[in-house]
């Protein structure tokens, strides 16, 4: 299609076919769907770390991980949390450590790019608590300045404090205290030394927590006491506590070897049975890193792992997207499809119910098997996608949706939201741990998590308790910004937050909150870019100054747009220019077999710290766009 071709009803039907076709020739003979989640290049370095420690590294193809991790290096040395990033200091150090590990030679120009790189940001001293862990556990760093954690933890009250950290701080923070208790130093082969990464020279690095001259400096205070009481070896409860840990980590593996769907907790895990002297041959250790390979991707030339695998949700929304686009609600390809997502609902109670006492088991999953953290995102969206398709017994659809709606319910935190896996989980305070310097030690109730559940009650025509649906709705009204947009916590950023938000109001409150609706959209159009579509940097997090601004894509396009129509369905709005250019942007950058094309990552893991490329974000969203565009001014 050409730029100044008009948009008509033929040159969508096409685009719509061509993106249905793709979609359905890459679905699974089980009925799913299912792409890469890429992430950056420490998942795949602190792997061969682990296999290196477990000496399993052999057994591996990790010469392929050296090929892997060279192709990611960028032109000025560094390797990037996210795409055009520039470069990131604790990324690059990790990078090198596995190249080190690998076999490659300081010598090496890749290596002595990446040194000058990482020396001019500040050097290993300047890291990130978990890079420093990860060197520290081979010797190329000194536990002292590593945050201690006592394990009698564990023997403390439930819902305190492991609980009020997030499910994935949780899954990976258990396992820590055991290796954090022992401080292991392992040999590896090759055995390595970084000293050439320490700015001020390995002689005069002080392995010491940072202080910042305000309050957050008591828990360094607390971090020294428990120090000395460690080299006095007078740390209470200490083999109760330790015994407690493995208790817990035992008990949450799965049948398939995972540890909480993702792979901190799953490396954390093996570590921890590292430290406790656990064979190799054990069926947990095996079972374990078993899983850890099915969340690797192997090429003919390169090995690289995911930080966690999508098949709920990739199967949700593209169910989504195809229905959306006019597929038929009882088509094979979505009959399987639901067939399988009800086969992946959770009947089992989980962490979640350590603070939710009410709730009764019903939600699903982002991964094939993780029945102790369902979330209410995919369980949301899982819902309108079930809703929305056809199948051969009806009725147990219907009670598998009746189940799933009734634990969301059950999930409502106080300010009225929802968070992602458990109830109220908002002590902010443990962000400001030593420990957690991600900042992401906590899962409170957001915006986009609130806007699903609220877009799955109108969707679906679901009744939800009065008070707590004007509570949701009030909740979203406050956390509209001054501009008129919304904050996205698991899309990048403000673009995805209002595009969610937006469906989710003219569905549930498309007369009382006109004006909320409106200021949305006139916001979604104020950053419209030049080329007609929308984008947004991952800088967002940081800068917020630069909301809405960024190359566009075909992802962030889409939520853009998505949320503009809800806008013209709330309101009667007959179709208008930004929407015409943000349809014709989708047209044009549409490829000939039917799929778009986008480096950027648009997916968010912990703002500001770590983000995802979902590779099929580019394809059902775009198809979402235009299928609403089409059945609603077609």
């Amino acid at each position: 299609m050409q730029t100044e071709d008009r948009v008509t009803a033929s040159h969508v039907e096409a685009a719509i076919a061509a993106s249905q076709n793709y979609l359905l020739s890459i679905q699974y003979p089980d009925g799913y769907w299912w792409a890469e989640l890429e992430a950056n290049v420490t998942m795949t370095a602190e792997v061969v770390l682990l296999h290196k420690i477990w000496g399993t590294d052999e057994t591996r193809p990790l010469d392929k991980a050296e090929t892997y991790i060279r192709r990611q290096q960028r032109e000025h040395g560094g390797w990037e949390l996210f795409y055009g990033d520039g470069g990131q200091l604790s990324t690059s150090v990790e990078a090198y450590m596995a190249l080190k590990l690998l076999g490659v030679p300081e010598t090496d120009p890749a290596m002595v790019r990446s040194r000058t790189f990482i020396l001019e940001r500040g050097g290993i001293s300047q890291t990130r608590i978990f890079t420093k862990l990860h060197l520290a556990l081979i010797g190329c760093y000194d536990w002292r300045g590593v945050p201690s954690a006592p394990p009698g933890l564990m023997l403390l009250p439930q819902s305190f404090p492991i609980y009020e950290m997030s499910s994935w701080a949780r899954g990976s923070t258990v396992p820590l205290l055991i290796v954090l208790d022992k401080k292991p130093v392992f040999r590896t082969n090759p055995a390595i030394r970084l000293d050439e990464l320490y700015v001020e020279g390995v002689n005069n690095v002080k392995f010491e927590l940072p202080r910042h001259s305000d309050w957050t400096d008591l828990f360094v205070v607390l971090d020294d006491a428990f120090k000395f009481a460690e080299d006095l070896n007078l740390v209470p409860f200490r083999k109760e506590g330790l015994e407690a840990a493995e208790k817990w980590i035992l008990e949450r593996q799965e049948a398939t070897g995972d540890w909480g769907g993702i792979i901190p907790a799953m490396l954390n895990s093996l570590l921890a049975l590292r430290c406790l002297d656990y064979d190799g041959a054990d069926p947990v250790v095996e079972r374990g890193l078993q899983a850890v390979d099915r969340f690797a991707i192997e090429t003919e030339e390169t090995y690289r792992v995911q930080p966690c695998i999508s098949p709920v949700w990739d199967t949700a929304l593209v169910m989504l997207a195809l229905v959306d686009s006019g597929l038929s609600p009882d088509h094979l390809a979505l009959v399987q499809a639901g067939e399988w997502l009800l086969s992946k609902q959770i009947l089992d109670y989980g962490d979640w119910a350590v603070k939710n006492k009410q709730g009764k088991p019903g939600g699903w999953a982002f991964e094939f098997d993780n029945r102790f953290y369902p979330d209410v995102d995919d369980s949301a969206v899982v819902v309108m996608a079930l809703q929305a398709v056809q199948l051969p017994n009806e009725k147990l659809k219907q009670e598998a949706i009746t189940r799933c709606v009734a634990w969301i319910a059950s999930m409502q935190c106080q300010p009225g939201g929802w968070g992602a896996f458990d109830v109220d989980n908002n002590a902010d305070w443990l962000n400001e741990l030593p420990y957690g310097d991600l900042k992401a030690m906590i899962d409170p109730n957001t915006a986009d998590v609130t806007a699903h559940v609220l877009e799955m009650v109108g969707r679906c025509s679901l009744s939800l308790d009065d008070q707590n649906l004007k509570r949701a709705v009030a909740y979203l009204t406050g956390e509209q910004e001054p501009e008129g947009c919304w904050y996205g916590r698991w899309g990048v950023n403000y673009i995805y937050g209002t595009g969610t938000v937006l469906p989710a109001l003219s569905l549930v409150a498309p007369q009382s909150h006109q004006s909320q609706i409106q200021r949305g959209a006139d916001w979604l159009r104020s950053c419209q870019n030049p080329d007609g579509g929308w984008g947004e940097s991952c800088r967002s997090y940081d800068n917020p100054d630069i909301k809405g601004e960024g190359e566009s894509t075909a992802s962030q396009t889409a939520w853009a747009l998505i949320g503009l129509i809800a806008e013209a369905e709330a309101t009667g709005k007959s179709s208008e220019e930004a929407i015409e250019r943000g349809v014709r942007y989708l047209l044009e950058t549409q490829r000939s077999n039917g799929t778009w094309y986008e480096p950027e990552f648009t997916g968010t893991g912990f703002p500001s710290h770590f983000y995802l490329k979902y590779h099929l974000y580019q394809q059902h969203f775009p198809l979402i766009a235009l299928g609403r565009y089409y059945f609603r001014f077609g």
